[in-house]
């Protein structure tokens, strides 16, 4: 039964990520396309989770984690970079806006 259902979460979270996918290509404004791509990385960690109950395998559940993280870090980044124009802010630039 177990299985069943996590075969039916993965073709739906599977179509989930081919529609964000289509809005991170087709996404007029850079806040859409952010946006996608962030639901693209909820979508992994739910593909990851629910392979990983479906082959029985507990270790994919630590992948999953390490993708959190690098989705969380990747839209503050994707965020920063959509407000302010640059990732990093340095000395220079900040002597120069005063």
């Amino acid at each position: 039964m177990i299985h069943t259902a996590a075969l039916i979460g993965l073709i739906m979270i599977g179509l989930a990520s081919l529609l964000a996918g289509y809005r991170f290509v087709r996404g007029p404004t850079l806040p859409d396309r952010i946006l996608a791509l962030d639901t693209l990385t909820i979508n992994a960690i739910a593909l990851i989770v629910l392979y990983g109950i479906w082959i029985n395998n507990p270790i994919n559940f630590e992948a999953a984690l390490l993708m959190a993280v690098l989705g969380f870090i990747s839209t503050v980044i994707l965020s920063k970079y959509g407000l302010r124009g640059r990732i990093i802010e340095c000395q220079d630039a900040q002597k120069e806006a005063d």
